[in-house]
């Protein structure tokens, strides 16, 4: 799964019409509500917008007819593989109907326009997890961890060592867990987050 490195946009003229494709990251459906009110147009005729953050997908057609609107802009992001994202497509009506068929390429295109130019990066599945160690396996714990592309996110002292907040990719958490053992002979604890 991918998501987007930044927010991208894209237009495109449709009989008439004006489609303005703004498709951006988010984390969650908060920053996917706080998205589509920031890059909503209230002058334009039509704000249709969908996002996903992992199984969770929202869309809306606002005002156009049944699914000719939010569920393309979906097919779009889900075509692409793409989660964590949220795309918003405003309408400016030219004067023209464009019918059932012509809305559903309309707005599917201009989100899918807009996702194809963007660029993208891997989202990969992180553990949170703490590590409590003596003050004599912090040094080399830090450089093996440091190195491995684990992130370091706090530190705090104890009277006998150093509890260390971590951020690792879920598919190196066997690995992870079998360096700390070895590290510290067994010493250092490390403890898995939900």
């Amino acid at each position: 799964m991918f998501t987007l490195q930044r927010i991208e946009t894209a237009t495109q003229e449709i009989k008439k019409s004006r489609f303005l494709a703004i498709a951006g990251p988010i984390d969650d459906e908060q920053s996917a509500k706080a998205f589509l009110a920031a890059h909503s147009d209230p002058t334009a005729n039509h704000n249709c917008w969908a996002w996903r953050v992992g199984q969770t997908y929202r869309f809306n057609d606002d005002g156009e007819p049944s699914g000719t609107a939010g569920k393309p802009i979906l097919a779009a992001i889900d075509g692409q593989s793409l989660a964590g994202v949220a795309v918003v497509v405003t309408r400016w009506f030219g004067g023209v109907l464009l019918g059932s068929g012509g809305l559903i390429r309309a707005y599917g295109g201009t989100a899918a326009l807009c996702l194809r130019a963007a660029e993208k990066v891997e989202l990969v599945e992180r553990l949170r997890a703490t590590v409590s160690c003596d003050f004599a396996d912090l040094a080399i714990l830090k450089a093996r961890l440091t190195a491995r592309g684990v992130v370091i996110a706090s530190e705090r002292f104890t009277d006998t060592g150093a509890v260390l907040e971590i951020e690792l990719r879920k598919e190196e958490e066997e690995a992870t867990l079998a360096l700390v053992s070895d590290l510290s002979r067994g010493r250092a604890i490390i403890a898995l987050e939900n």
